[in-house]
């Protein structure tokens, strides 16, 4: 059985439901497996990897056995794109990078490997998101978008989950990420730490950065950022780490 990573959520209404999937609990064969090293099969979601392809679509079966529909998927580029996945047709995979709904029964859905997701409802129930939310995307507004997004769909007060990604510890970026969030927010240089004898290199934190920007729309409950992809190979898969590699899902809908 997939094991599964639960928000815990600051007073979560009981309409909805959400997880984050492991690389625990599929049938893919190494590099794709569950990094025990015993050679058990692992839970990866992605198609776009060169894992066999059956082994994907055997995967995301044992996916949707937990879920009320099958996932809106998204083709992610790194973009700051929302989409309605009501909206979304049964056979379409948009260019994306975030959905959200209002309507019971749709299963919005991101994929990561180091990129953080993050989750979003209202207080209500009335309105859920996820976002795929990379260095590039947070600079480039993929959480306002969605949040502008959800409210535009009625969503009241939200908050915010924040799923496995890379940590603070691992990121290594140049200066170039760090000018990109600077930029926008002086504050933002609090999320990155100088690496000693490199320079023009920091460590960056996704966690941090994500929490500003979320701050700053105004959503202030804010709960998870309490793993890092990267130092644990045993339950994620990590691009910075592997390069080839498999795929997580993080899930929420309206029930």
């Amino acid at each position: 059985m997939p094991r599964l990573i639960r928000p815990d959520w600051i007073g979560a209404p009981a309409n909805i439901s959400a997880f984050s999937t492991q690389r625990i609990g599929g049938v893919s064969d190494a590099p794709y497996d569950d990094g025990s090293g015993s050679g058990t099969g692992g839970l990866n979601l992605g198609t776009q990897t060169a894992d066999d392809a059956d082994s994907v679509l055997r995967n995301r079966a044992i996916l949707r056995a937990l879920l009320p529909a099958e996932p809106v998927w998204l083709r992610q580029v790194h973009g700051n794109v929302v989409v309605d996945a009501a909206t979304v047709g049964s056979t379409e995979i948009p260019q994306a990078d975030a959905s959200f709904t209002s309507r019971a029964g749709v299963v919005c859905a991101v994929m990561t490997a180091d990129c953080l997701p993050v989750l979003l409802c209202d207080r209500d129930g009335s309105v859920v998101g996820v976002a795929h939310a990379g260095w590039r995307g947070l600079a480039g507004g993929v959480l306002q978008n969605t949040i502008a997004a959800m409210r535009r769909a009625g969503a009241g007060d939200l908050q915010a989950w924040l799923g496995p990604a890379i940590g603070p510890d691992r990121f290594e970026v140049g200066a170039e990420v760090l000018e990109a969030f600077v930029g926008q927010d002086p504050r933002a240089a609090a999320a990155f730490r100088s690496v000693a004898g490199q320079p023009g290199k920091f460590m960056a934190d996704l966690y941090h950065l994500a929490r500003l920007i979320l701050g700053n729309s105004d959503v202030t409950r804010i709960a998870g950022g309490a793993h890092c992809t990267m130092n644990e190979p045993a339950r994620f898969y990590s691009y910075r780490r592997d390069h080839e590699t498999g795929r997580m899902a993080t899930l929420i809908w309206i029930n």
